[in-house]
């Protein structure tokens, strides 16, 4: 297939884009920044109606990564690429007679800050969603998925905490607080939730591009599948990094009430650096996060290759790597 992906210099873009590349496909990408990827490349805002439809011409389906994922920011940044950059790339998409569409969305989208044990993909819900994030990738995904017919298959995608050697989202800030003391366990560490090793989750989301003509309009959350503590994914994941566990433990009401302050404050001020706590991850930390996923892998004809185990040895082989790699 002749693919457009967006937001290609993310993780997970770039690990699709080498995906199709090495099966065959012929990959056009959107970003915003120079990549070096060996494919053909446009940079552009997904706000951008010009520049989204001088990429998507030619092109027979569209996994759309692109998006805002800051942990705080003005509404009107999260609405712009989030909700305004998707209803671009589905309308650019519909006009240039693409067939499948793979929108990447994410489980906050259906989440009201209860425990979710053993969760379906419940529908994406922007006036329940916690924080300027999710509600915008609420709206998005309802976007996509009320595009879909049968001439254009669009297919949501949630992966749930995608990690893995080189991501500066979920690993390189967890190892960031940890080196400067600022990582804390919230309540007793011993909720589990799941989450998506990057191979797993690029590996699925193609396999949901494969897959989109008998799935059209219908969302999936995809995971690795084996849940796990909250303490004993952030013990893991710093000490591949070679640095100490957390002590320090907070109780969860404390960190709530407290990360409910810092979002109002950071927002006021127009704060650019990550905030110490903030609701939504309050409640990450703290709350039960696992999904039932037999209806995943049933419809996408898909199974994480990769297992957790495996996959916190290949990060500590990268870092490292890294470590071996300074002057």
């Amino acid at each position: 297939m002749r693919v457009l992906v967006t937001g290609a210099t993310s993780l997970v873009g770039s690990a699709v884009v080498n995906l199709l590349r090495d099966r065959g496909d012929s990959v056009t990408v959107l970003q915003r920044r120079p990549s070096e990827l060996d494919v053909t490349e446009h940079l552009g805002d997904i706000a951008n109606r010009t520049a989204v439809t001088a990429a998507i011409t030619g092109v027979d389906a569209v996994v759309h990564v692109a998006g805002r994922a800051a942990a705080t920011g003005e509404w009107a940044l999260f609405e712009d690429t989030n909700v305004l950059g998707t209803r671009n790339v589905i309308d650019a998409a519909r006009d240039a007679g693409v067939t499948r569409i793979v929108h990447v969305s994410s489980p906050s989208v259906a989440h009201s800050g209860q425990s979710l044990v053993g969760a379906p993909a419940g529908p994406a819900d922007p006036e329940h969603a916690r924080g300027h994030y999710a509600r915008s990738k609420a709206q998005a995904e309802l976007i996509s998925l009320g595009a879909s017919s049968v001439s254009m298959s669009v297919v949501a995608i949630r992966p749930h905490l995608i990690w893995g050697p080189g991501d500066t989202q979920l690993v390189g800030r967890i190892v960031d607080r940890a080196k400067s003391g600022r990582l804390a366990i919230v309540g007793s560490g011993a909720s589990l939730i799941d989450t998506i090793y990057i191979d797993n989750a690029a590996e699925a989301l193609v396999a949901a591009l494969d897959r989109a003509p008998e799935l059209g309009g219908r969302a999936f959350v995809v995971t690795n599948g084996q849940p796990r503590p909250v303490r004993e994914v952030l013990n893991r994941i710093v000490m591949a990094a070679g640095v100490d566990r957390p002590r320090v433990k907070v109780p969860y009401r404390v960190a709530h009430t407290g990360g409910l302050v810092v979002d109002r404050v950071w927002e006021h001020r127009k704060i650019e650096s990550d905030p110490p706590m903030t609701s939504f991850l309050a409640e990450q930390l703290g709350t039960a996060h696992w999904f039932d996923q037999r209806e995943t892998r049933r419809a996408l004809e898909w199974r994480p290759r990769i297992s957790l185990d495996e996959g916190f040895r290949r990060l500590e082989t990268w870092f490292q790597g890294e470590v071996e790699a300074r002057p």
